[in-house]
Protein backbone atom coordinates (compact mmCIF):
# COMPACT_ATOMS: atom_id res chain seq x y z
CA UNK A 1 0.00 0.00 0.00
CA UNK A 2 1.00 3.87 -0.84
CA UNK A 3 1.35 5.29 2.21
CA UNK A 4 -0.43 9.08 2.27
CA UNK A 5 1.18 11.58 3.88
CA UNK A 6 -0.11 14.69 5.70
CA UNK A 7 1.23 17.08 3.21
CA UNK A 8 -0.71 14.67 0.59
CA UNK A 9 -3.90 14.80 2.79
CA UNK A 10 -4.30 17.98 2.46
CA UNK A 11 -3.26 18.80 -1.11
CA UNK A 12 -5.80 15.57 -1.59
CA UNK A 13 -8.56 17.59 0.24
CA UNK A 14 -7.55 20.77 -2.06
CA UNK A 15 -8.20 19.42 -5.17
CA UNK A 16 -11.59 17.62 -3.95
CA UNK A 17 -13.12 20.72 -3.60
CA UNK A 18 -11.99 22.20 -6.38
CA UNK A 19 -12.99 19.79 -8.68
CA UNK A 20 -16.59 19.11 -6.99
CA UNK A 21 -17.61 22.62 -8.78
CA UNK A 22 -18.67 25.86 -6.91
CA UNK A 23 -21.51 24.55 -4.59
CA UNK A 24 -18.94 21.75 -2.84
CA UNK A 25 -16.53 24.44 -3.15
CA UNK A 26 -18.06 26.94 -1.29
CA UNK A 27 -18.89 24.72 1.43
CA UNK A 28 -15.10 23.41 1.24
CA UNK A 29 -14.01 26.93 2.22
CA UNK A 30 -12.52 26.72 6.07
CA UNK A 31 -15.89 27.02 8.46
CA UNK A 32 -15.52 28.84 11.58
CA UNK A 33 -14.53 26.26 14.27
CA UNK A 34 -17.31 27.84 16.47
CA UNK A 35 -20.05 27.00 13.59
CA UNK A 36 -18.60 24.05 11.73
CA UNK A 37 -19.56 20.96 11.13
CA UNK A 38 -16.61 18.61 13.30
CA UNK A 39 -15.91 15.14 12.28
CA UNK A 40 -14.82 13.36 15.22
CA UNK A 41 -13.09 9.94 14.73
CA UNK A 42 -14.20 7.95 17.37
CA UNK A 43 -13.07 3.73 18.02
CA UNK A 44 -14.83 1.63 20.91
CA UNK A 45 -11.63 -0.17 21.90
CA UNK A 46 -13.04 -3.00 23.76
CA UNK A 47 -11.03 -6.20 23.58
CA UNK A 48 -7.89 -7.59 23.49
CA UNK A 49 -7.87 -7.67 19.73
CA UNK A 50 -7.73 -3.93 19.47
CA UNK A 51 -4.28 -3.00 20.97
CA UNK A 52 -2.46 -4.75 17.51
CA UNK A 53 -4.89 -2.85 15.65
CA UNK A 54 -4.58 0.41 17.54
CA UNK A 55 -0.83 0.43 17.31
CA UNK A 56 -1.39 1.06 13.63
CA UNK A 57 -4.45 3.17 14.24
CA UNK A 58 -2.18 5.30 16.36
CA UNK A 59 0.35 5.96 13.56
CA UNK A 60 -2.15 6.93 10.75
CA UNK A 61 -3.40 9.51 13.13
CA UNK A 62 -0.19 10.93 14.12
CA UNK A 63 1.03 11.03 10.93
CA UNK A 64 -1.81 12.79 9.10
CA UNK A 65 -2.02 14.98 12.14
CA UNK A 66 -5.85 13.62 12.92
CA UNK A 67 -7.29 13.70 16.40
CA UNK A 68 -9.17 10.98 17.85
CA UNK A 69 -11.37 9.81 20.74
CA UNK A 70 -10.75 6.71 22.24
CA UNK A 71 -13.83 4.67 24.30
CA UNK A 72 -11.37 2.19 26.42
CA UNK A 73 -12.93 -0.53 28.17
CA UNK A 74 -11.60 -0.65 31.94
CA UNK A 75 -10.50 -4.29 31.65
CA UNK A 76 -8.87 -4.12 28.12
CA UNK A 77 -6.52 -0.93 29.60
CA UNK A 78 -6.06 -2.95 33.02
CA UNK A 79 -4.46 -5.84 31.04
CA UNK A 80 -2.46 -3.59 29.09
CA UNK A 81 -1.98 -0.49 30.46
CA UNK A 82 1.56 1.31 30.12
CA UNK A 83 1.54 0.58 26.20
CA UNK A 84 -1.43 2.39 26.05
CA UNK A 85 -0.74 4.72 28.04
CA UNK A 86 2.52 4.88 25.54
CA UNK A 87 -0.39 4.86 22.70
CA UNK A 88 -2.85 7.22 24.13
CA UNK A 89 0.14 9.90 25.00
CA UNK A 90 -0.14 12.39 21.98
CA UNK A 91 -2.52 15.54 22.73
CA UNK A 92 -3.80 14.79 19.44
CA UNK A 93 -5.72 11.69 21.70
CA UNK A 94 -9.04 12.07 24.25
CA UNK A 95 -9.30 8.45 26.68
CA UNK A 96 -12.66 8.32 27.52
CA UNK A 97 -14.25 5.68 29.34
CA UNK A 98 -15.97 2.27 27.45
CA UNK A 99 -17.66 0.97 30.87
CA UNK A 100 -15.26 -1.63 33.08
CA UNK A 101 -16.85 -4.68 31.01
CA UNK A 102 -18.55 -4.17 28.22
CA UNK A 103 -21.86 -4.38 30.35
CA UNK A 104 -25.09 -3.21 29.15
CA UNK A 105 -26.60 -0.04 31.30
CA UNK A 106 -29.49 -0.67 30.01
CA UNK A 107 -31.82 -2.87 27.68
CA UNK A 108 -31.04 -3.23 23.86
CA UNK A 109 -33.83 -4.93 22.11
CA UNK A 110 -31.06 -6.41 19.80
CA UNK A 111 -27.91 -7.23 22.61
CA UNK A 112 -29.61 -8.49 25.52
CA UNK A 113 -30.54 -6.79 28.55
CA UNK A 114 -29.29 -4.78 31.29
CA UNK A 115 -26.93 -5.87 34.31
CA UNK A 116 -28.02 -5.15 37.83
CA UNK A 117 -27.77 -1.97 39.72
CA UNK A 118 -24.54 -2.92 41.58
CA UNK A 119 -23.04 -3.76 38.66
CA UNK A 120 -24.29 -0.89 36.88
CA UNK A 121 -22.19 0.87 39.53
CA UNK A 122 -19.65 -0.83 38.95
CA UNK A 123 -19.48 -0.33 35.09
CA UNK A 124 -19.29 3.79 35.34
CA UNK A 125 -16.93 4.30 37.93
CA UNK A 126 -14.53 1.74 38.03
CA UNK A 127 -13.56 2.20 34.15
CA UNK A 128 -13.34 6.19 35.09
CA UNK A 129 -10.92 5.47 38.10
CA UNK A 130 -8.43 3.41 36.04
CA UNK A 131 -7.93 5.99 32.84
CA UNK A 132 -7.35 9.32 35.08
CA UNK A 133 -4.97 6.47 37.28
CA UNK A 134 -2.98 5.51 33.98
CA UNK A 135 -3.36 8.82 31.71
CA UNK A 136 -3.53 11.42 34.89
CA UNK A 137 -5.45 12.95 33.47
CA UNK A 138 -9.43 13.62 33.69
CA UNK A 139 -12.23 11.09 32.14
CA UNK A 140 -14.31 13.69 31.31
CA UNK A 141 -16.76 11.02 28.83
CA UNK A 142 -18.46 7.62 28.73
CA UNK A 143 -19.87 5.85 25.80
CA UNK A 144 -22.31 3.24 26.91
CA UNK A 145 -21.65 -0.53 25.61
CA UNK A 146 -23.28 -1.37 22.30
CA UNK A 147 -25.41 1.67 22.67
CA UNK A 148 -29.20 2.36 22.84
CA UNK A 149 -31.87 3.74 20.50
CA UNK A 150 -33.37 6.44 23.21
CA UNK A 151 -30.10 7.20 24.67
CA UNK A 152 -30.01 7.87 28.45
CA UNK A 153 -33.56 8.90 28.27
CA UNK A 154 -36.09 7.68 31.49
CA UNK A 155 -32.87 6.16 32.48
CA UNK A 156 -32.76 8.24 35.62
CA UNK A 157 -30.96 5.59 37.69
CA UNK A 158 -27.73 5.09 34.85
CA UNK A 159 -28.20 9.19 34.96
CA UNK A 160 -27.93 9.44 38.12
CA UNK A 161 -24.72 7.29 38.09
CA UNK A 162 -23.34 9.10 35.13
CA UNK A 163 -23.60 12.29 37.52
CA UNK A 164 -22.09 11.05 40.89
CA UNK A 165 -19.21 9.91 38.78
CA UNK A 166 -18.09 13.48 37.63
CA UNK A 167 -18.89 12.36 33.78
CA UNK A 168 -19.72 16.00 31.52
CA UNK A 169 -21.28 13.76 28.33
CA UNK A 170 -21.93 10.11 27.54
CA UNK A 171 -22.36 9.00 23.64
CA UNK A 172 -25.09 6.31 24.05
CA UNK A 173 -27.49 7.38 21.40
CA UNK A 174 -26.23 4.94 18.86
CA UNK A 175 -28.63 3.28 16.96
CA UNK A 176 -31.53 4.58 14.71
CA UNK A 177 -35.15 4.34 15.33
CA UNK A 178 -36.45 0.74 16.80
CA UNK A 179 -32.93 -0.46 17.20
CA UNK A 180 -32.44 0.07 13.59
CA UNK A 181 -28.81 0.74 11.41
CA UNK A 182 -27.36 3.30 10.06
CA UNK A 183 -27.81 5.58 13.27
CA UNK A 184 -29.04 8.61 11.85
CA UNK A 185 -27.39 11.89 12.04
CA UNK A 186 -28.77 12.90 15.19
CA UNK A 187 -27.68 16.74 16.89
CA UNK A 188 -26.22 16.82 20.87
CA UNK A 189 -28.78 17.26 23.48
CA UNK A 190 -28.65 17.59 27.19
CA UNK A 191 -30.85 15.19 30.03
CA UNK A 192 -32.84 18.07 31.29
CA UNK A 193 -35.98 16.46 30.52
CA UNK A 194 -35.00 13.70 33.17
CA UNK A 195 -33.84 16.69 35.72
CA UNK A 196 -30.21 15.86 34.29
CA UNK A 197 -29.49 19.28 32.20
CA UNK A 198 -25.74 19.23 33.17
CA UNK A 199 -25.39 16.03 31.37
CA UNK A 200 -24.68 15.84 27.39
CA UNK A 201 -25.36 13.20 25.02
CA UNK A 202 -22.86 13.41 22.44
CA UNK A 203 -24.71 10.92 19.30
CA UNK A 204 -22.59 8.61 17.37
CA UNK A 205 -23.63 8.49 13.78
CA UNK A 206 -23.86 5.70 10.44
CA UNK A 207 -23.57 1.96 10.98
CA UNK A 208 -21.87 0.01 13.90
CA UNK A 209 -19.24 -1.02 11.48
CA UNK A 210 -18.62 -4.79 12.35
CA UNK A 211 -22.13 -4.91 11.42
CA UNK A 212 -21.12 -4.05 8.11
CA UNK A 213 -18.80 -7.08 7.48
CA UNK A 214 -20.92 -9.01 9.32
CA UNK A 215 -17.96 -9.48 11.96
CA UNK A 216 -20.76 -10.46 14.76
CA UNK A 217 -21.89 -13.06 12.24
CA UNK A 218 -25.40 -12.20 12.74
CA UNK A 219 -26.11 -13.07 9.00
CA UNK A 220 -28.89 -10.89 7.18
CA UNK A 221 -30.78 -9.91 10.69
CA UNK A 222 -33.23 -7.29 10.58
CA UNK A 223 -31.10 -4.00 10.80
CA UNK A 224 -33.20 -1.79 8.63
CA UNK A 225 -35.92 0.45 8.68
CA UNK A 226 -38.25 0.25 6.05
CA UNK A 227 -38.98 2.49 4.21
CA UNK A 228 -35.50 3.60 5.35
CA UNK A 229 -34.60 7.39 6.47
CA UNK A 230 -31.23 6.50 4.43
CA UNK A 231 -31.42 4.35 1.80
CA UNK A 232 -28.15 5.73 -0.12
CA UNK A 233 -26.35 4.37 3.16
CA UNK A 234 -27.39 1.07 3.27
CA UNK A 235 -25.46 -1.70 0.70
CA UNK A 236 -27.30 -4.01 -0.98
CA UNK A 237 -24.96 -6.90 0.27
CA UNK A 238 -21.90 -7.00 3.30
CA UNK A 239 -18.78 -4.50 2.55
CA UNK A 240 -16.13 -6.13 0.87
CA UNK A 241 -12.75 -3.82 0.42
CA UNK A 242 -11.85 -0.59 2.32
CA UNK A 243 -13.43 1.23 -1.13
CA UNK A 244 -16.77 -0.01 -0.20
CA UNK A 245 -16.45 0.70 3.32
CA UNK A 246 -15.31 4.66 2.57
CA UNK A 247 -17.81 4.89 0.15
CA UNK A 248 -20.42 4.41 3.17
CA UNK A 249 -18.79 6.44 5.07
CA UNK A 250 -19.09 9.58 2.53
CA UNK A 251 -22.76 9.06 2.93
CA UNK A 252 -22.41 10.74 6.11
CA UNK A 253 -19.71 13.06 5.95
CA UNK A 254 -21.52 14.34 3.18
CA UNK A 255 -25.43 15.18 4.53
CA UNK A 256 -23.81 16.06 7.67
CA UNK A 257 -22.09 18.98 6.35
CA UNK A 258 -24.57 20.02 3.78
CA UNK A 259 -27.70 19.95 6.73
CA UNK A 260 -25.22 21.78 8.76
CA UNK A 261 -24.93 19.37 12.25
CA UNK A 262 -22.58 20.35 14.58
CA UNK A 263 -20.70 17.23 13.85
CA UNK A 264 -20.40 13.68 12.91
CA UNK A 265 -18.71 10.48 14.20
CA UNK A 266 -18.70 7.19 13.03
CA UNK A 267 -18.96 3.89 15.54
CA UNK A 268 -15.45 2.43 14.78
CA UNK A 269 -13.89 -0.82 16.29
CA UNK A 270 -10.19 -1.24 16.57
CA UNK A 271 -10.68 -5.49 16.09
CA UNK A 272 -13.17 -5.25 13.64
CA UNK A 273 -11.25 -2.51 11.53
CA UNK A 274 -8.00 -4.34 11.72
CA UNK A 275 -9.54 -7.68 11.04
CA UNK A 276 -11.15 -6.31 7.59
CA UNK A 277 -8.05 -3.59 6.28
CA UNK A 278 -4.97 -4.37 8.15
CA UNK A 279 -3.45 -0.95 6.23
CA UNK A 280 -6.35 0.92 7.52
CA UNK A 281 -6.64 2.36 4.22
CA UNK A 282 -10.16 2.79 4.55
CA UNK A 283 -9.29 5.61 7.30
CA UNK A 284 -6.72 7.42 4.64
CA UNK A 285 -9.75 7.92 2.67
CA UNK A 286 -12.49 8.66 5.17
CA UNK A 287 -9.91 11.40 6.53
CA UNK A 288 -9.10 12.59 3.21
CA UNK A 289 -12.76 13.10 2.54
CA UNK A 290 -13.30 15.24 5.70
CA UNK A 291 -11.11 17.54 4.89
CA UNK A 292 -12.31 17.78 1.63
CA UNK A 293 -15.49 18.85 2.76
CA UNK A 294 -14.36 21.33 5.02
CA UNK A 295 -15.53 19.58 8.19
CA UNK A 296 -13.34 20.49 11.44
CA UNK A 297 -11.13 17.18 12.97
CA UNK A 298 -11.92 17.17 16.57
CA UNK A 299 -12.49 15.03 19.60
CA UNK A 300 -15.28 14.50 21.75
CA UNK A 301 -14.44 16.54 24.44
CA UNK A 302 -14.16 19.23 21.67
CA UNK A 303 -17.60 19.01 20.68
CA UNK A 304 -18.85 19.02 24.57
CA UNK A 305 -16.67 22.34 25.57
CA UNK A 306 -17.90 23.90 22.01
CA UNK A 307 -22.02 23.12 23.35
CA UNK A 308 -21.88 23.05 26.76
CA UNK A 309 -19.47 26.64 26.63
Amino acid sequence: MNRVSRRELMGTALGVAVLAGTSQGRAAESPSPKTGTRYIAAYDTESPACLQACRKIVEVHKRLAMPATFFIVGRTLEANAAEYKTLFADPLFEVASHTWSHKLLRDNAMCGRAVSAQEKREEIFKAKELIEQVFERPCVGLRSAVGFDNGLKGATDVLELVRAAGFQYVSTLLWGPDCSMPALIETPFHYGADGFADVWELPGHGWHENLLKNHNRWGAKRLTLWPSPMPEAIPSQFVKTPEDEARINRVFLDKAREEGKPHVSLIWHPWSLHSFDPEMKMLELTFAHARAVGLIPSTYTDLYRQIAG
